[in-house]
């Protein structure tokens, strides 16, 4: 992306309205910004029919099958893992020059492949951590906002940083908190070991955070598997340490007791889970540095099993 283009972000689209997505449209609909949801067939006259319901409120934002449609300055992508693909194809007809691609799916392989779509200069590293959002059909509701984390690794900082102060610009007018860290990968890794240790746990034990917040045995389940993520960080230059456990369940402690991770979510509606870009990435990626992971090759297993289950019943 180049640099000199300053101008201030008028228009986002949204893609992928769950429950983080339907959130931050909620959210920036309320401070006035300029927000459609990209969607498709169905899914778009239901979107169009029914809206969201953010928090009790409900919300009709502007529904476009990017027929005809100009590029817009930010597109979020909040799908899940697996619609990765069919996203990209979704949003094309969004992305232009001037736009800025932020990427809010969970695991560490969604940028990536956004670059190698759309170009290493309009795709930051990025993340939403703290958010307790979960959705049910059209109604989301949440208790802790969390805040967005955004950068790009240090060979491209210098070079992007006025698209970051765009977005700086933009989120600051909303309530959503935005901020730009001294290191964007390793804090995409930290959530990564969150994802990798809460919600698949969660899936398996049918457990909402309160759990894991006051039982000394589901926390040691966390805390055993947040290690393997460590071990592997450390060795593929990400640099988690022991201490970053302790700061994972500060986090951890700050949602709504009763919430859900999306995975439980998943687990309970009985739909696919993103259990292959959690324990499926930390095997695979396991396997290439040598490194051996088998809680998360057991959590892989269990969860598969459950996705199987749905098919008994």
């Amino acid at each position: 992306m180049k640099g000199e283009m300053m101008g201030g972000i008028q228009s986002t689209v949204i893609v992928g309205a769950g429950a983080i997505g339907a959130s931050i449209a909620a959210r920036l609909l309320d401070a006035g910004q300029r927000v459609s949801v990209s969607a498709r067939g169905e899914r778009a006259a239901r979107y169009q029919r029914e809206g969201f319901v953010v928090n009790g409120r409900q919300y009709f934002p502007p529904v476009t099958d990017g027929r005809g449609a100009e590029p817009a300055d930010l597109v979020i992508v909040a799908v899940k893992n697996y619609s990765l693909d069919e996203a990209i194809a979704e949003m094309r007809p969004h992305v232009g020059d001037r736009t800025i691609i932020l990427s809010l799916l969970n695991g560490v392989d969604a940028v990536p492949k956004l670059r190698d779509a759309f170009g290493p200069d309009v795709v930051p590293y990025a993340m939403i951590l703290g958010i307790d959002a979960h959705r049910r059909e059209n109604e989301v509701q949440y208790s802790a906002k969390g805040q967005i984390f955004c950068g790009f690794e240090r060979e491209l900082e210098q070079k992007n940083a006025p698209e970051l102060a765009r977005m700086e610009r933009f989120f600051r007018r909303s309530d959503i908190l935005f901020r730009v860290p001294d290191d964007i990968v390793r804090e995409i890794w930290f959530k990564f070991m969150i994802n990798v240790s809460i919600n698949q746990w969660s899936a398996v034990l049918r457990a909402p955070y309160q759990v894991f917040q006051t039982s000394p045995h589901a926390i040691a389940l966390l805390e055993r598997t947040m290690k393997e993520v460590i071990v592997l960080s450390q060795k593929i230059a990400a640099g988690l340490t022991e201490a970053d456990i302790a700061k994972a369940m500060a986090v951890l402690r700050t949602l709504g007791a009763d919430g859900k991770t999306s995975m439980l979510q998943d687990a309970e509606a009985h739909r696919r889970t993103e259990v292959d870009a959690f324990a499926g990435t930390m095997v695979r990626l396991a396997g290439a540095a040598e490194v051996e992971v088998p809680i998360n090759t057991m959590l892989y297993e269990a969860i598969l099993a459950i996705e199987d289950s749905y098919k008994a019943q």
